[in-house]
């Protein structure tokens, strides 16, 4: 994904704000339960501010998170990856904020949905490049047995890639048969995580056997 991705989403943010600011209420909705119905409200001028702003210094912290990673000589080998997961992780926060704005005009944004859906996709795609990753501080499946072995970090990787498809798809169509979007995110994080260190165990348990 481009480096120049970023500035577009947080441009595409920026002129959905200013569209949206005189045809907002003065609260909008900005969190919803298990339910989908709204629970918490802030003002206009925070629901149109915070999310792109947000974007902005989560977007020059990832980028200058490599700069001080022991193991920056590593990202070379793998910076589309990392690219790649920046914007992807930049854009569910753009979808997000696009939702609310929209439910905030009173459009009909079924946000219990959009979430999860927003979230399982990115997943996918994520889960597609994290094969990719090479040994690093700050991105990708990072603990004990695969930061001390680099055969266990590379098959760690591959399993917990398809792990992060699996889980992204669920995700998807658990949104689509209308199962709660907390839980359902939860469980299907929690199970990739878990999975994925567990398998990493067991395999630096196999490689430090031989």
């Amino acid at each position: 994904m481009r480096k120049w991705y970023p500035v577009l989403l947080v441009v595409i943010m920026a002129a959905a704000s200013v569209i949206a600011y005189p045809r907002l209420p003065e609260r909008v909705p900005i969190h919803w339960d298990l339910h989908g119905q709204a629970n918490r409200w802030q003002s206009r001028g925070h629901a149109v501010l915070f999310l792109p702003i947000a974007v902005l210094v989560l977007w020059g912290v990832m980028r200058a998170l490599p700069s001080i990673d022991p193991r920056r000589a590593n990202y070379s080998k793998f910076q589309p990856t990392y690219d790649f997961m920046v914007g992807a992780t930049l854009t569910v926060i753009a979808l997000i904020h696009l939702a609310v704005l929209a439910s905030g005009m009173g459009m009909s944004i079924e946000i219990h949905r959009v979430i999860p859906i927003a979230f399982g996709v990115i997943l996918v795609a994520i889960g597609n490049q994290l094969p990719r990753a090479r040994s690093n501080w700050w991105f990708g499946i990072r603990n004990p047995w695969t930061l001390s072995n680099e055969r266990v970090w590379e098959r760690t990787h591959r399993v917990g890639g398809y792990l992060m498809m699996v889980a992204g798809v669920a995700m998807v169509v658990g949104a689509l048969l209308s199962v709660r979007a907390g839980p359902l995110v939860i469980a299907c994080v929690a199970a990739w995580a878990i999975g994925s260190m567990i398998y990493s165990y067991v395999i630096w348990r196999q490689e430090t056997s031989k």
